[in-house]
């Protein structure tokens, strides 16, 4: 089983047994050490922020389906997390996917979720075009072009300071001179596969809160996923609205950061 690499964030003082715990899942080419910024937003609260399988300094090596994916993260919250203690799972994009599962695989161990522009269920047309896109456009000539294609990728409102820091952590080296994300590729494009398998819902009875980001066509939250958080689990489940893309972590840290406050 592969041992993922795993950032945390302490708040402004050091943990005890009894410190608020979050397990945060980041979104497809991203890495943990991206919640650090919201992590600013909740003080006395302690982040355990892994990077997925293929993502930043964890294994690249494969399988990189959403059962390896959830059983790293599981040995995670064994790592990291008194057995005694629930969490709180966030998870921004294709971490929101990895979060439903991993609470379907761990009801005991969370307390509850919020899923930040959560991606699951999408159409595969749509799936296969992204992927392949990607894969196309996969390096760039240098920091700058990185740094423009980030920006129009949906990061065009993140604050300056949030994607140097990005670029500081996540750019590196590829052959020909050129430059790329330290991510898989392959990977990557499997999870694109993986984000267009039917949805599934939280576990029944977990609190959880979905942000869905209105700016974001065609949207990541399918209606499908919605309706049946309504008619399935009435009750349990919040659905909240971002006027923002897709980067909800960045663009929306306060309400991120309330939510996630609401459930301890």
């Amino acid at each position: 089983m592969a041992t993922l690499n795993t950032h945390v964030f302490d708040g402004d003082s050091p943990p005890s047994g009894e410190t608020p715990t979050v397990l945060a899942i980041h979104g497809l080419t991203g890495h943990g050490k991206r919640w650090g910024p919201l992590a600013g937003y909740l003080p006395g609260v302690r982040i355990v922020a892994p990077d997925l399988i293929g993502h930043g300094r964890s294994p690249w090596r494969p399988p990189w389906s959403i059962e390896h994916q959830v059983r790293a993260l599981s040995q995670v919250l064994d790592e990291h997390v008194p057995t005694d203690r629930q969490v709180v799972v966030v998870g921004h994009s294709f971490g929101g996917a990895l979060a439903l599962h991993l609470a379907n695989r761990r009801p005991e161990a969370v307390r509850g979720i919020v899923l930040l522009d959560p991606a699951q269920g999408l159409d595969p047309d749509f799936a296969l075009e992204v992927a392949t896109n990607s894969l196309d456009n996969w390096d760039y000539a240098d920091a700058d072009a990185a740094r423009s294609a980030k920006r129009a990728e949906g990061w065009a409102a993140v604050p300056d300071e949030i994607l140097e820091a990005e670029i500081a952590e996540h750019l590196v080296a590829r052959p020909h001179g050129r430059v790329g994300w330290r991510v898989s590729a392959p990977a990557a494009a499997a999870s694109w596969s993986e984000m267009a398998r039917p949805a599934v819902l939280p576990p029944p009875g977990i609190p959880t809160h979905v942000v869905v980001a209105d700016r974001v066509q065609p949207p990541f939250v399918r209606p499908a996923f919605l309706e049946a958080c309504a008619s399935e689990r009435a009750g349990s489940v919040t659905v909240h609205h971002a006027d923002c893309e897709h980067m909800v972590p960045f663009l929306a840290p306060e309400l991120s950061a309330s939510l996630i406050r609401s459930l301890f």
